[in-house]
């Protein structure tokens, strides 16, 4: 009987322990991850990952970046030399869908100067194709898996990067995006 009890208390303190250790890492985050250091004014290189482009609207790019953006992969280091928005989204996330004409309209307005690109995490083709014909997306969306995700520091969605010229990451956006953050975001350096 005795034996029981130590085994239960010892169970219920390892699932407490592992459950606080979960919550942190939601709260602050993993540590690793160009998302943690951006936030910390490191400015970390982006990631130099392929991503499968689901959806080539690359009318709002710069004319040279159009090819590369036009075949079935990306890569984020065939984007270095232009400021880039980077989206991460689903189509089951409710702030996704909220910000989705904001980041239209910003595309629209930046078109030619600043390349934006959504990356759908966790959905169903079909789902994803629905969301970005509901939402007019006018940018490149590509599919990331988990482990782009986890390569950005990705802990929510959606979640936003700006890139400058250089390939590196001087901003992020945790949540919901708003016009008047990526005013503030895209004004000329």
């Amino acid at each position: 009987m005795r034996l029981s009890l130590v085994l239960r208390v010892a169970a219920l303190g390892l699932v407490a322990a592992l459950f606080a250790v979960l919550v942190y890492r939601l709260v602050h985050g993993s540590g690793s991850g160009v998302a943690q250091a951006a936030k910390a004014h490191r400015e970390p290189q982006v990631p130099d990952v392929r991503v499968h482009v689901i959806s080539p609207g690359v009318g709002l790019w710069p004319r040279g970046l159009r090819r590369p953006a036009a075949g079935d992969e990306l890569a984020f280091a065939d984007l270095h030399g232009y400021r880039i928005v980077i989206n991460f989204w689903a189509s089951w996330c409710e702030p996704c869908r909220r910000e989705a004409p904001v980041l239209a309209a910003a595309a629209t307005a930046e078109r030619g100067r600043v390349v934006f690109v959504g990356v759908d995490i966790n959905d169903l083709g079909s789902d994803a194709s629905r969301f970005l014909r509901d939402h007019h997306v006018p940018y490149p969306v590509t599919r990331g898996s988990g482990s782009v995700a986890d390569r950005f520091g990705v802990v929510g969605l959606p979640e936003t990067f700006y890139v400058d010229a250089a390939g590196r990451i001087t901003d992020v956006t945790e949540g919901q995006v708003t016009a008047s953050i990526l005013q503030r975001e895209l004004r000329p350096s």
